[in-house]
């Protein structure tokens, strides 16, 4: 049961890695002349310019608190005797762990990045 649980962590990392490359080469690629504006060009499905960081940072952080929420619901629904499956509790418990260390992460690149750029001279 540990191989698919690390098989469905993979298949998400693998996700996360090609959303990764297509935005970013999209980002330095120009938008051809098709009649649309940056507003309205699509990469993977999301609109490229309609989004702000804002947004998009308000967006994954509402997913990460979603995935903690169903590990709380899963584990007291497994202390409660509710559900036998551990396996499933488990996996969603290194889920929620998993995009919380990676939704940290970010945000200590981006403090990082802040304190650089204040840092900057002018």
């Amino acid at each position: 049961m540990t191989s698919v649980g690390a098989a469905d962590v993979m298949a998400i990392r693998n996700a996360v890695l090609q959303r990764n490359a297509a935005l970013r080469d999209a980002a330095t690629r120009p938008v051809a002349n098709t009649g649309q504006t940056t507003d309205t060009a699509r990469v993977d499905g999301v609109a490229a310019g309609s989004a702000s960081f804002a947004t998009t940072f308000q967006n994954a952080l509402q997913q990460v608190n979603t995935l903690q929420e169903q590990e709380d619901v899963a584990t007291e629904a497994y202390e409660r005797g509710e559900t036998t499956d551990i396996a499933s509790v488990v996996l969603m418990q290194q889920r929620a762990s998993i995009s919380f260390e990676a939704t940290l992460q970010v945000r200590n690149k981006l403090l990082s990045a802040y304190k650089d750029i204040m840092n900057m001279p002018v």
